[in-house]
């Protein structure tokens, strides 16, 4: 969100992250992101002399109004959903008697589609590392799990030994709200794996750990490790950096599934999406596709 106001923290933020926590067991960085969209929030109001529980739907009003001036529809968005849980369950513990977001309605967003790459991108990226070196090995590995299976970026870094079945082909994931899946990793991904650690990690591993992907000093990767990994990578094949992240490639596991015929359920499941409606950003992909064979087959396309 946007710096005009302080970020407040409060007791009843602190309950409901708490509570957030227990029923549905989110994330650390979830967590973070209700607490900054929380505390900004309360924040503000305290500047105006408003108390948390004591905002209705005018100073609701007035703070999206103030926003939106300079925060996209998108962040504004995030914050009314953060808003709108807060005060749905500060009204069901009986702690106010009307929920403020009722009356507000959410910004649009203007229709956009995940960024990705061509099948040729995603091949020059997977060359790009030296595999004459243990980085680039361990490169290579991670570059090839992530698009063989479409894991998040924290999926990845935080992979351990008890969640792999190499023998089998498979990666046991608890994704966001402790979901877990079963994800099937293809034979070139299973092949550079099998590489960095017989070649790769054993150098790297300083103590034992039971983390896969390891950096200079044996320890796991951090997320934005990785993050600079693939910018670096990147920029070397002649991908434009600010059309790269560890999340692209996740977008492009999934356009290239459907691409080559997935179905969408099929692609939820393997990306753990808990809702379809999540993975439909990726139908326009799907519609392209239809296209594409209705023209080549249809006798009056």
């Amino acid at each position: 969100m946007g710096t005009a106001a302080r970020h407040l923290s409060t007791p009843e933020i602190d309950l409901f992250i708490d509570e957030l926590w227990v029923q549905d067991g989110l994330a650390k960085n979830t967590l973070d992101s209700y607490r900054l969209d929380l505390e900004f929030f309360a924040g503000w109001l305290d500047a105006q002399g408003i108390g948390l529980l004591e905002a209705d739907s005018q100073a609701l009003a007035l703070f999206f109004a103030e926003i939106s001036k300079r925060n996209k529809a998108t962040s504004q968005r995030r914050c009314l959903s953060t808003l709108r849980r807060f005060y749905r369950m500060q009204l069901a513990q009986g702690m106010i008697e009307e929920d403020p977001t009722v009356q507000i309605d959410a910004p649009t967003v203007p229709g956009r589609f995940p960024k990705t790459l061509t099948e040729k991108q995603i091949e020059d990226l997977l060359d790009a590392p030296d595999c004459g070196t243990v980085f680039g090995l361990r490169d290579r590995a991670m570059f090839e799990l992530l698009y063989a299976t479409g894991l998040r970026v924290s999926e990845l870094v935080d992979l351990q030994f008890s969640q792999t079945d190499l023998n089998a082909g498979l990666v046991k994931i608890v994704g966001k709200g402790n979901k877990e899946r079963i994800v099937p990793v293809g034979e070139w991904a299973l092949e550079w794996i099998q590489k960095y650690l017989a070649d790769g990690r054993p150098t790297l591993q300083k103590t034992p750990n039971h983390y896969i992907f390891l950096t200079r000093f044996g320890e796991p990767m951090s997320r934005q490790m990785f993050w600079n990994i693939v910018k670096q990578h990147a920029v070397q094949c002649g991908i434009d950096s600010q059309r790269i992240s560890p999340h692209v490639l996740r977008h492009a596991f999934a356009t290239h599934l459907l691409n080559h015929g997935a179905d969408l359920r099929v692609v939820q499941l393997l990306l753990g999406h808990v809702d379809i409606s999540t993975t439909q950003i990726y139908t326009h992909v799907a519609q392209e596709r239809l296209k594409k064979l209705y023209e080549k087959h249809h006798p009056r396309a």
